[in-house]
């Protein structure tokens, strides 16, 4: 299975959920126990929407301190840019609120509100300041909230994570995201990944949109994940130390090596959060396209914020690839040239290349090259899940200081090894079905200990008959 992201509005981590929730809603049930595993406090739902459009899902989150309302409780306000936010705070907010908040930076407005507020810090501010305020989450409970600006350290969330009854690959993929995220954060700080903390609201909000996909995405064990192109976005987000550009800095990082595209629709498209979710499951490949497949399940996840003339949705499309194109497979060639290798070395480099996973095949051949000297032209065959492996391990066990790779297709036939019994000893056989009829061929190392070539070739040719024409349970 391979699943496809198209990032019509955008991509953020609640519509990532909404939008595999809409998909598999078989997986509701255990989202929510997966986010309460890690804190208690924190509530989840998937609502049905329709922006007059399209209609697909939502995923709401209620945490502490915040009375869930008839619609979902994060940022639903797309009217309101009444944000006066009278306090200083002193620290920059790297705020994940693209898509959550119903506001439109780039609309004219400058808002210093608070989104999914994951931001680092320096430690060096007070936060013993509590006040109530409007935080324009748009509650829908006309209750002013006492947040407190409290803040919950990455090192903190970090060990919520792995002390919590997760099963072990959603705690893994959460760790992976969150790691990503807070790697970024540090960067654009300049600090320790150690001291980045995340706002207390906007930590709650992180931790429910990153649980619920590292769920999703354990869950449905897809072999392979890509995304379109990636709008940007414009406009600015105002911090402590002045305005700062859409897309935020710490999505910028995270999204380095991805696509884009500028459709002229403002605001900020894709949050810290969506953008950690994609850099960890397509980081390795951020420029991977859509594979053919046939198509199976859809959904669309929808964030709150009004894009003019736009949807503000992500959508998943979930493909088969193996059942659309039978005997099929996506493969990685990765090709080079040696002339300074010995060839006894390089023989050993590419016999521990073969053991690499991933890789398929190796093959060397003899060429000439500039000056007519002679060189090792090397040709690679690797599954494409591999292939930043598989290059790494080229330059590690070889001289060559460059190399060429390309993906193709490859077609493959049906077969099956089977052992069978000659003469009290076992033979391996591959069993293959081609066009015209099945056809077997012996393992040849099988055969190396009987001298002479005619006796190891009646021993092949035995062992291929007894493949082919006696049953299993009488081998």
């Amino acid at each position: 299975m391979h699943i496809h992201l198209d990032a019509l509005g955008g991509v953020a981590g609640d519509m990532f959920a909404a939008a595999l929730l809409d998909a598999f809603p078989e997986h509701q049930a255990g989202v929510s126990a997966s986010i309460r595993a890690v804190d208690g406090r924190i509530a989840c739902a998937v609502r049905a929407h329709n922006d007059g459009i399209l209609s697909g899902a939502r995923f709401a989150v209620s945490a502490p301190g915040v009375e869930p309302g008839p619609a979902p409780h994060r940022h639903d306000h797309p009217a309101r840019h009444d944000h006066p936010h009278p306090h200083d705070h002193d620290h920059d907010h790297a705020h994940d609120h693209a898509h959550d908040d119903g506001h439109g930076h780039g609309d004219g407005h400058d808002h210093a509100h608070d989104h999914a507020h994951d931001h680092a810090h320096d430690h060096a501010h007070d936060h013993a300041h509590d006040h109530a305020h409007d935080d324009g989450h748009g509650h829908g409970d006309g209750h002013d909230q006492d947040h407190g600006h409290g803040h919950r350290p990455w090192s903190e969330i970090r060990a919520a994570l792995e002390a919590a009854d997760l099963a072990p690959a959603v705690r893994a993929q959460a760790l992976a995201i969150f790691g990503h995220l807070a790697a970024a954060e540090a960067r654009v700080h300049g600090i320790a990944v150690e001291a980045v903390a995340f706002h207390e609201v906007g930590a709650f909000d992180s931790i429910a949109d990153i649980v619920a996909a590292a769920h999703l995405i354990a869950a449905l064990g897809a072999r392979s994940w890509s995304v379109s192109a990636l709008p940007l976005g414009s406009g600015r987000v105002r911090t402590q130390h002045g305005p700062l550009p859409v897309p935020a800095p710490a999505t910028t990082l995270l999204l380095e090596g991805f696509s884009t595209l500028d459709d002229g629709v403002p605001g900020e498209r894709v949050t810290p959060t969506g953008a950690a979710i994609l850099r960890h499951l397509c980081g390795e490949d951020p420029g991977r396209g859509r594979p053919r497949g046939i198509l199976g399940r859809t959904g669309i996840g929808f964030g709150t914020k009004v894009l003019p003339g736009l949807s503000n949705c992500l959508r998943v499309l979930v493909l088969d690839e193996a059942a659309a194109r039978p005997g099929r497979r996506d493969l990685a060639v990765i090709a080079f040239e040696i002339d300074d290798q010995s060839g006894e070395d390089l023989a050993m480099g590419l016999d521990r290349l073969r053991g690499e996973p991933g890789i398929l095949d190796v093959v060397q051949a003899p060429v000439l090259g500039k000056k007519g000297r002679m060189m090792a032209r090397i040709q690679i065959l690797v599954r494409p899940e591999s292939l930043e492996a598989a290059i790494a391990a080229c330059f590690r066990e070889t001289t060559t200081i460059g190399l060429r790779y390309h993906r193709v297709e490859g077609a493959v036939l049906d077969r099956e090894a089977r052992t069978v019994d000659h003469a009290g000893r076992p033979v391996r056989v591959k069993v293959v079905d081609r066009p015209g009829g099945r056809t077997a061929k012996a393992e040849a190392d099988d055969a190396r200990d009987h001298a002479g070539h005619a006796a190891r070739a009646r021993l092949r040719r035995e062992a291929e008959r007894l493949a082919l024409t006696v049953p299993e349970e009488e081998r």
